[in-house]
Parts: C-alpha cells; structure tokens; sequence
C-alpha cells in the first residue's frame, strides 16, 4: 500500500521543518556569539598615535648615527692628546688658550644646527664641547691656579661645569646631553669638597646622603626623562653607600650612625611618599635604617644578652603600621545594586579584607608605605626568632646525639650552656605578636614558636632531669590535644571563601535552564507558550534566543562549566597538622631523653603509647592513621624495654616481641580500614625485626616462623584478607618446616620440596576440575617444576644410583600421564627431565663405547647422520610442525 502524502501536505510539511531548522540556526549562532565574548572578551581599542612633526634628521638612519658619534669620539681624543700630551713647542697657557677658543666654537656651534633642523649633528658637537670644558677647567689649573689643591679644586670646578651645563642645557632644551651630564657632575663637589677638608668616612656619608637628597628633588621635580634616570641611579648609589656607612657607625659609635640612618630613612621615606610605583622597596630601605638606628642605640645601652631582643621589639613595633582591619570578618549585609556593586556599609571582598584598608577605609600613611615598613619590621623579626632557635633545636637533637650508655643514670652535658637565656624572651615576644594577628599563617607560627618555646627553656634555664623530661611529655601532651581539639586556636578564623559565579569580576556561566527566562525554557509538546514568550529577552547568561515550537526548540544545558573554587586550607586543619608535628618531635624527644634512666623509660614509652592511641581513636584524616602506626612503634618499645629489663636473651626477646604483630591482627579486625592496614602492616614490620633477632638461633627462628605464621592464619579467617594472608601462612608454616629440617641435619632436597609439591598438586587438581579450560602450567607446572628441578640436580650430583632411578621411575610416571590425559606441562616437564636423567645415566658407557672405537668413526656417523636428515629434510620438518601443533592442542 503507498503511504506517501499527497504533494500539498508534503510540502507543507517541509516548510515547517525547514522554519525550525532556521530558528534553531539563529538559536545557536546567537548562543556561540555570546560564548565568544566569554571566553575572549573584546579588548579596548589602542588610542590613535599623534603624528610628530616631520624633523629634517631627529630620527636619523643608524649609520648617520654612527659617523657622528665615531667623529665626535675622535675629536674628544685629539683634543685630550693635544692638552695632555702634544706640547711641543706651545706651553700650557697657549694650548689653554687655543682650547678656549674652540670650545666657544664647539658651544655656539649647535644654536646655529638646531636653527636648520639638525638634532642629531648639533647634540655631536655639543658633546664635544662639553668635553672641551672639562680640558680648559684642568688647562686652568694647571696655568693659574698650580699650587691649589687638587680635591678641593676639582670640586669647585665640578659645582661651576655643573651649573654651566645646567644653563646650557636649559637654554639649548631640543639637547639631550648637557642636562643628563649636569647631574652627573653635581655629584661630585659634596664629597671631594669633604675629602680636601679632611673629614672622615661619617663626613663623606654625610655629603653623600645630601647629594642623593638632591638628587631625589631633581627625580621629584623635574621632566626630562634622561635626567631623572641619571639622577635616580645617582641617588640610589650615593644613598646606599651612606646608609651602609650608617649601618657600619651603628655597630661602632651608635649615636654616631643613628643621625645618619635616620635622615637617610627620611629622605627615602619621603620619595616613596611622592612615587607610589617604589613606595614598597623604597619604605622597607628606610625600615631597616631606622630599625639599624633605633636597635643600635638600644644595644649601646643594655647588656650582651638582651642586644638581640632590643632589635626585636623595634622590629615590632615598626611592623604594627600594618594593622588588618577594614572589612568586618564576618561579611556584611548591605544589598547588590543594579550595577552589580554594594550599599554602603556592605563588607568588602575577604581579599580587601586580607590586604588591609586602603586609603579610603583608613587615614593615614598609604598602602605601599605601610607594607614596606610592615616587611622590613617583619623580616627583622624573622631574623632574631632564627637567632633564638637554636636551644629549641638543642632540646630537640641533644637527647639523641647520646655520649652516655642507656639506662646508666647519667645525663649528657647541657648543649649550649653559654648561649643567652633571653632567647626564649624572642620566642615568647614573637608569639604575642603572631597571635595578636587574626590570620591562619600567623596562628600557625604562634603555634609553631609556642612549641618551640617550651623546648627551648629546658636549655636556656638549665632545668634538671626531671623536670626537662614532664615538660617534654607536657609538651607532647598538649601539641597532640591541641592536634585532636583545635577548636580554641580557630577563634577568629574562618576558611575564605571562593567567589561565586556571577560575582563581581567573575563571569556568569551558568546553564540557561539556570539563568534563561521561561522562554528558553522546555515544554511539554503541545502546551502553548505564554505570550511573552514569544519576544525574545536578555537573560542573565548571554544574549536573547529565539523561541520556536516543535522537536529542538529548547536549549539543552551545554553551557561552559562553573569556574573551579580554589582549594580552602580550613583552620582547623592547618593547626592541627602544626600542632600535630610538634606532637610527634616532642614525643621522640622525651623517648630518647628517657633512656637515661630505667623507670624514665618506662614512663615515657607508656604515656606516649596512650597519647598516640587516643590521637588514633579520636583524630581525623591521616592523624589516626600516622597515630595508630606511632602506638605499634611505642609498644615495641615497651616490649623491649620489659624485655632488657627482665634479662632476657636475644632469642627469647623476639618470641616476646612477636605479642606485638598479634596484638596488632586483633586490633586490625576492629578498626576502620585505613587504620587497619596501617596497624597490620607496621606490625608485620615488627614481625621482620623479630625474626631477624631470632636468626641467630635457627630452632628459635623456626619457632617464630610458626608462631608469624598462626598469627597469619588468624588473619586469614577475615574475608578481606583472607587471600593474601592464607598465602602468607602457608609460605610462613613451609619456611618453619624447612629451617626446622635445616636443624635436622636433613641435606635431602626432597624433604623440602615435596611438602610443597604434594598440596601444589592437590590446588591443581581442583582447579582444573572447577576450570576444566584452565592451562596445566598454571595448575600443575610450580608444583611439578619444586620438585623436579631440584632433584634433577642432586641426581647429576649424586654418585649413588638410588636417587637417578627414583627420579627418572617419577618423571615417566609424569610423562605418561600427560600424554594419557593430554597435559602439555606434565609431558614436557616429565619428558625433560628424563632425557637428562637418562643421559646422566648413559654418559659414562658412552664415553667408554666412544673411546673403544677408531678415531675416524664418530665423523663419520656424524656425516651418515647429517646426510640422512638432509635427504629426509622436509619429511622432518612436517614431523616437527606435527609434533608442534599436537603440544599446542594440550591444555
């Protein structure tokens, strides 16, 4: 039957389809256009680059460039010959006055090129001209003024060439050179005007310091590019050569340097005030001056000991202009305005609030200023907690580097016994100062040196035996509290949060059935769309689509996906992995502390087995399992502590510490998995240390063997671990038999072997009735090759014939019954090892029947036979692909 449609109905039907495939065109065109501007948003057209006027040679070629400057520097060097070294007939006075004559001429000769438009040519000839003014300031020296002194003239000729050049320059402003050079002169006569008055290095720091301030007002004030780039690498040099001098007077004659560093930190702090691009570094440089200053003085006026925390507390101080503030820690209220910002009184972005306020939340100095000050008060300080370390280090190694034997009762000699006790002042002054801040890292450091304080006094207050071992287990006490229970460190704290799509700053992606208006929106088929559907808006997530009716008219919700949130340390976390480390060191600490005395040990091996044990019961995340893996550590401890002290020998000690992986397989059964396995696998390690103890002793080390390998059976009744520890059993039970045989005296390799072949053979043969397509070198070849190989080479080195014929009596055996059944392993392995067998057997009446007969003999069977496979070759090969195809078909 035809069941076309008539033509009108079919064309109908066409014309709509080809409409729907139009509007879902459009829909997709509309939808890729705004996920363009997405991905790439437009970037700000460049503004247009004026035109500069057409100048006849201010941009010359590279070439001209060089002729002018290659014919300026060959004038300069004749007319240093001829001032310096050409005299001949001329004196000075002449030359000088020659030299004067053509340095007019080279002077004036520019005015007249920048008249025609030569920049290029005019600056050539003004270098050469201000080089020619050097030469008549030394040709005037020496004709009129020879008996003057040489720093102290060439001061004074360097302050009038500066000023020369200076006016020079600013007449002449199209030249770029006069200017640059100025600067570069007027940094001479301050400091060679010192030296020919005799002054010393804190004078020359002094007129240093006032020429880079100079310099600084002419970076400040001044236009030319060139000019404040001279003028700032002049200021930067003769700066840091007079804050280094300072640096140096302050160590020497304190309040000799303290002036110098504090101007010095003026000056610099000013320029950072004036150029925010530098407010930073240069802030942090007069940071340090002033605390260089400031520590100086107060070292002058305390002790040795108390030199280092004075440094400390002005560091501090100087770090407090950083104060966080500005937004509220707990967000705000204040409503989004259309325009995508907030009301006023709204909490700012918890960026804003980790930077600080700016200058529009808080008067007073600006940010920059405050962070450079706020680094250098913070790098200081950095700088004296490494320098009060040292005895946390001490109180933490010295236990370990021992000098005495265990248990003798005698403690090692007291580790930085001279080093100042006011170091652990540092450690608590810096831990006020960290907790004061409301910020993880600095909760994190206040812990940190919290826990390196308490280690610490021990050696800097010289604290006894006793009480150095209960601060430590204290110590450990509280850090692994703390690790478990971080809630009083977090007060204050809160993880940031990442920004959420549609923030300000973050693009909106989210799906159109999330931010599209109904219109875009899937409906059932046949439902009518509401009439404002039927106009397309602009939703939230990109432009207008155009709605259609039918099969394909929604968007499916193939937007890009949701930008990532950054990983959120959570305080609680990050303090107590801290306070965690600091559980664990002091933990070992006092562990080795207390091998100096028999009931120390004790104790401290015991409380830190409770301590880890709870942190395993109560903690989170990878602390239990670090926790659990500790106790097993603690106990092994313990078990040779009661071991040592009970006399035992070496032998018996490791029958007693096998309590210790028993004891683990029972709590292993109990415990969640990760800390399960954990336990089971450390103490399987302590099973290794025993039954390396035990080695010594074969009869014991065979004893152990069968104790590890019941406690192996013991944990192979648990249904996930039943496959790995069945086998562990088995390997451990057949090592027990086999050094217990060992013991014996037993040399035959049989008694070895076959307790392996015989159950070996048996898992075969049930595989292979489970598994009938299983290979029979998966099933019978280990248990067949255990006892056949090496038996194979006892018999070649066997001069009995016992064990030949037993062999080869078994590998027949074997070898039929691969053929009778079809089992490749059975056949080869029999088969091999019965030709060797039989060889062996052979060889000797061979070698006889070989030597019996005529030399020409054996070569000629040998070419009989090699004739007779060549005439029959390919009948063999078809044999041997017969033979070959037959062994592939057995299983």
């Amino acid at each position: 039957m035809d069941n076309s449609l008539p033509p009108a109905d079919e064309l109908v039907l066409v014309d709509r389809e080809l409409a729907q495939l139009d509007a879902r065109r459009s829909q997709l065109l509309a939808r890729r256009g705004w996920l363009i501007q997405v991905l790439y948003p437009p970037v700000a057209a460049a503004a247009p680059l004026r035109p500069r006027p057409p100048v006849a040679d201010s941009t010359p070629r590279s070439a001209q460039n060089v002729l002018l400057t290659l014919g300026g520097t060959l004038l300069t060097i004749a007319a240093v010959a001829f001032t310096l070294v050409s005299w001949g007939s001329m004196g000075i006075g002449a030359r000088a006055t020659v030299l004067a004559v053509v340095t007019g001429a080279a002077l004036a000769t520019p005015v007249a090129l920048l008249r025609k438009g030569l920049v290029s040519t005019a600056e050539s000839v003004a270098a050469l001209g201000l080089v020619l003014m050097v030469l008549d300031a030394y040709a005037l020296h020496r004709v009129a003024l020879p008996e003057s002194d040489g720093l102290g003239y060439t001061a004074v000729a360097s302050a009038v060439l500066a000023g020369a050049w200076t006016a020079y320059g600013s007449v002449l402003s199209r030249l770029r050179i006069p200017l640059p050079v100025a600067v570069v002169a007027a940094q001479l006569p301050l400091p060679l005007g010192v030296l020919a008055a005799g002054g010393g290095s804190t004078a020359f720091a002094w007129a240093a310091l006032l020429t880079a301030a100079a310099d600084a007002a002419v970076v400040l004030w001044t236009r030319p590019a060139a000019v404040r780039i001279t003028a700032a690498t002049a200021a930067t040099a003769l700066g840091g050569w007079s804050l280094l001098t300072g640096g140096w007077l302050s160590l020497v004659s304190p309040w000799t340097g303290a002036p110098l560093l504090l101007a010095g930190a003026a000056v610099t702090l000013y320029a950072a005030w004036r150029v925010p691009a530098f407010a930073a570094a240069a802030s942090a440089v007069a940071g340090l001056a002033v605390l260089t200053a400031c520590g100086g003085l107060l070292r002058s006026a305390l002790p040795d000991d108390w030199a280092v925390p004075g440094y400390v507390l002005c560091a501090l101080a100087l770090a407090s202009v950083w104060r966080p503030g500005g937004a509220t820690a707990g967000g705000g209220t204040g409503t989004a305005t259309p325009s995508g910002g907030r009301t006023p009184g709204t909490a700012s972005h918890p960026a804003a609030a980790e930077a600080g306020p700016g200058p529009a939340t808080r008067p007073g100095l600006p940010r920059g200023i405050r962070l450079g000050l706020a680094g250098a008060g913070a790098g200081v300080a950095a700088l004296g907690v490494a320098w009060a370390l040292p005895p946390a280090v001490a109180g933490l190694l010295g236990p370990v580097a021992r000098t005495t034997d265990v248990w003798s009762g005698e403690h090692a000699a007291r580790a930085l016994a001279s080093y100042p006790a006011t170091a652990v002042l540092v450690l608590a002054v810096a831990v006020a100062a960290l907790v004061a801040l409301p910020r993880l890292w600095a909760r994190c450091g206040a812990l940190a040196l919290a826990w390196a304080l308490l280690t610490a006094l021990p050696v800097s207050l010289g604290l006894p035996y006793a009480a150095t071992l209960a601060l430590q287990l204290l110590t450990t006490a509280a850090a692994l509290w703390l690790a478990v229970r971080p809630g009083p460190l977090t007060r204050g704290l809160r993880a940031a949060a990442a920004p959420a799509p549609g923030a300000p700053g973050q693009p909106d992606v989210r799906p159109p059935s999330e931010t599209d208006g109904p219109a875009t929106r899937r409906r059932p088929e046949g439902s009518a769309a509401p009439a404002a559907a039927d106009s397309p808006a602009p939703t939230a997530s990109g432009p207008a689509t155009p709605t259609v009716s039918g099969p394909g008219a929604s968007w499916p919700a193939w937007a890009p996906s949701q930008p990532r949130a950054r990983a959120v340390v959570e305080p609680g976390t990050a303090l107590g992995w801290t306070a965690y480390a600091g559980g664990l060191a002091s933990a070992a600490g006092a562990v080795a502390l207390a091998l100096d005395v028999r009931g120390a040990t004790f104790t401290a091996l015991g409380v830190v087995l409770a301590l880890l044990a709870g942190v395993a019961a109560l903690g989170t995340d990878a602390r239990r399992v670090v926790s659990a893996c500790g106790a097993v550590i603690a106990a092994t401890g313990l078990v040779f502590a009661v071991a040592a002290a009970g006399g035992f020998e070496d032998h018996w000690t490791a029958l007693v510490l096998l309590l210790v992986p028993a004891a683990t397989a029972a709590i292993g059964s109990r415990a969640p998995r990760p800390v399960a396995l954990a336990v089971e696998v450390t103490g399987a390690a302590v099973a290794l240390l025993a039954l390396g103890i035990a080695a010594s002793r074969p009869a014991f080390l065979a004893l152990a063997l069968a104790l590890c390998g019941v406690i192996a059976a013991a944990t192979a009744v648990r249904p996930d671990r039943r496959r790995f520890a069945s086998w562990t059993a088995a390997v451990l039970f057949l090592l027990a038999t086999w050094v217990r045989l060992a013991v014996w005296d037993v040399t035959t390799p049989e008694a070895y072997t076959l307790p392996v072949t015989v159950p070996a053979l048996v898992v075969g043969f049930l595989r292979r009735r489970r598994d009938p397509e299983a290979s029979s070198w998966t099933a019978y070849g280990p248990g067949l090759a255990v006892t056949l190989l090496p038996s194979l080479v006892a018999a070649w080195t066997d001069p009995e014939w016992a064990r030949p014929l037993a062999l080869g009596v078994a590998a027949l055996v074997v070898t039929l019954l691969g053929a009778r059944f079809r089992l490749q392993a059975l056949l080869v392995l029999g088969g091999a090892v019965l030709a060797l067998d039989g060889l062996h057997e052979l060889a000797p009446y061979v070698v006889q029947a070989v030597g019996a007969l005529p030399r020409w003999l054996p070569p000629a069977l040998a070419g009989l036979l090699l004739l007779a496979v060549g005439a029959t070759y390919e009948q063999r090969l078809r044999d041997a692909r017969r033979l070959r195809e037959r062994l592939a078909r057995m299983r």
